[in-house]
């Protein structure tokens, strides 16, 4: 009696565990960058480009997620997406150095294993985001940058590109009026006071995604093409785990942007779920917190796209914009560019 009572007990629960699956919550956010992002300077074709690349993007993460996908497929497909259009400074839309070159950064993390992968100052890799996770599942290693970065590539099959893909008549514009800004500051400023002077345009740009799954786990990713008129292979916080990009099952998941070296010193990414797993707070109060309580003060200007385990969304800025969208099992599709939408 008693065996036939643990069979039906069984068969119960395997019956069950579809629709338990099915009814967990999933949620995805993106940002595309934040920045002095005024609709009175930007034309309605222009919104609309913006707008439906988001929309692109967003579904294509939210897809996976709904067909049961990992929340780092998730993260990649949503990035992939906007690496290859020339609208966010990150793959294909990555702004110029000062010699006038690409160097790319991305990084990935799993908050399952807490397992992570970046790349740094990468000029021949079409998906920075898709080589750091090849770093991260095919490496022993965390980060890699430049030539050995490229070296691992082309050891797992990933193929090189001419550093021209990423040439964009935009970003070309940009750096040119960087340098000039430059030269001119120079005549009364040592070169590091010169570079703190550029308007905040030329010193943010990024783009990232934060997932989670039906399995409960969290990842997130993020890439960039850098600062604008960038020298001596300078690299901001997008690769560096724990500051532009982090995630843990037992907190948060983030993606960063703005200005890197804030990031990088106050930790953001990191300090955020700090704050969600040991002091309670919700990622809400996490994100605005650091961002508009720590950074904003100091000069640190950027953004944040944050997820937590019950698919909680926070999507936190201290400039007039961050291209951003999020969707859930909860929440339907938004898509968002400027300040108070």
């Amino acid at each position: 009696m008693k065996t036939v009572s643990l069979s039906l007990i069984m068969s119960a629960l395997l019956f069950c565990m579809p629709a338990l699956a099915a009814e967990r919550p999933i949620a995805i956010a993106i940002h595309g960058g934040a920045g002095t992002i005024e609709k009175s300077k930007m034309t309605p074709e222009q919104e609309k480009a913006y707008r439906a690349k988001l929309r692109e993007a967003l579904d294509k993460g939210y897809a996976v997620l709904e067909r049961g996908g990992s929340s780092l497929d998730a993260v990649v497909a949503a990035i992939t997406t906007m690496e290859s259009s020339p609208l966010f400074n990150a793959g294909k839309g990555a702004v110029y150095t000062y010699d006038g070159k690409h160097e790319l950064d991305a990084s990935i993390m799993d908050g399952k294993t807490r397992q992570a992968g970046a790349v740094a100052g990468v000029q021949h890799i079409a998906s920075p985001i898709s080589l750091a996770r090849l770093v991260m599942e095919k490496s022993p290693f965390v980060m890699l940058a430049g030539e050995g970065a490229e070296a691992f590539a082309r050891s797992q099959g990933v193929p090189l590109v001419d550093n021209k893909l990423f040439d964009t008549p935009k970003r070309l514009k940009q750096l040119n009026e960087a340098k000039e800004k430059l030269k001119k500051e120079r005549k009364v400023k040592d070169y590091q006071a010169a570079v703190d002077a550029l308007p905040t345009p030329f010193k943010v740009g990024t783009v990232g995604a934060v997932a989670l799954d039906r399995a409960g786990n969290l990842a997130a990713g993020t890439s960039t093409g850098g600062m604008t008129a960038k020298r001596y292979g300078r690299i901001g916080d997008s690769p560096v785990i724990g500051a532009g990009t982090f995630a843990d099952n037992d907190s948060c998941a983030v993606s960063a942007t703005g200005h890197g070296e804030y990031f990088i010193r106050y930790n953001v990414a990191a300090d955020i779920c700090a704050r969600v797993k040991y002091q309670g707070k919700s990622v809400a109060e996490a994100s605005d917190k650091v961002i508009n309580g720590i950074l904003a003060p100091i000069g640190g200007t950027g953004g944040v796209i944050v997820l937590d385990r019950s698919g909680n969304i926070a999507l936190t800025f201290n400039t007039t914009g961050m291209y951003r969208a999020s969707r859930s099992s909860s929440q339907p599709a938004q898509v968002e560019i400027f300040q108070g939408e």
